[in-house]
């Protein structure tokens, strides 16, 4: 148990993590159409990122689905391809920022990548990420918690778990955690050699500006050592710092807290504190 007394009752939180995971299940901005890549069921293309491909060599535009490499199977004609259709989107406009990283393409059933694709087009086309988080404590149940920067695509200046980002293309979940800790909060595979194996919270799908965050959410829990000060090391974290459980509880009521943030922290306050499968 927390040194600082749980300022909600289990129901309390199970309440509020049922209206974090409604609130996760967006559908598709209207006039989206099914993605479908090498004959295998993506994600979903807004209608901006149907008129940028639709010309596009490879690509067939239907009434009810746009196919990627319909005629192709995985490999590096596919993969050729896919960067094709993210220059593409780059021009139309339809992404924000480039980040020159390569993210795996998974079919929605998430199993196993049939291509890459540029991060900044993930997005525009609806295709499924991998998310995974570290939520880490202090010995006296204080919770560590980060900022974003404010240059963030995403949610910026609002406040996160204290380690999270996108496994990129060929990585292990856990080896793409490891990658997190050292770049968001400079520790080491020993500070965090006591986490707990990473879990799927939920898939979330929500409606951004460029278009759906279809995500797969992970955790793994942790109880940073007293001596442990977390430190930003790639920019993307503007403050880091530990609270109590009630002023956690205040900064999630007043929507302080970014989505998937709040679902990773809810949940684990539930399977720590209160022994709650959430």
């Amino acid at each position: 148990m927390p040194d600082h007394p749980l300022p909600a009752t289990p129901a309390q939180l199970q309440a509020l993590y049922a209206r974090l995971c409604a609130a996760a299940q967006e559908t598709p901005y209207e006039g989206s159409l099914p993605l479908w890549v090498a004959a295998r069921r993506c994600g979903w293309a807004t209608p901006a990122a149907c008129a940028a491909l639709r010309a596009l060599p490879g690509v067939r535009l239907g009434p009810d689905r746009l196919d990627i490499g319909a005629d192709l199977a995985p490999g590096a004609g596919l993969n050729a391809l896919l960067a094709q259709a993210a220059q593409a989107l780059r021009q139309a406009g339809c992404v924000r920022g480039w980040r020159n990283e390569l993210l795996d393409v998974h079919p929605e059933d998430g199993s196993g990548a049939i291509g890459v694709l540029e991060r900044a087009a993930m997005r525009p086309l609806g295709l499924l990420t991998q998310a995974v988080h570290l939520n880490a404590w202090t010995p006296d149940g204080r919770l560590w918690i980060a900022r974003r920067a404010l240059t963030k695509n995403s949610d910026p200046g609002m406040w996160d778990t204290l380690v999270g980002g996108l496994a990129s293309s060929g990585e292990t979940l856990e080896r793409s955690l490891l990658r997190e800790c050292a770049e968001e909060a400079g520790l080491s595979p020993a500070d965090v050699a006591g986490r707990t194996p990473l879990r799927t919270i939920l898939r979330m799908r929500r409606r951004l500006p460029e278009g759906l965050q279809n995500e797969d959410i992970l955790t793994s829990t942790c109880v940073l050592a007293p001596s442990a000060a977390p430190r930003n090391q790639d920019g993307e974290v503007m403050e880091i710092r530990h609270e109590p459980l009630d002023t956690v509880m205040r900064m999630l009521e007043a929507g302080e807290f970014t989505e998937e943030a709040a679902l990773v922290i809810v949940q684990d306050m539930l399977f720590r504190f209160c022994k709650e499968p959430a």
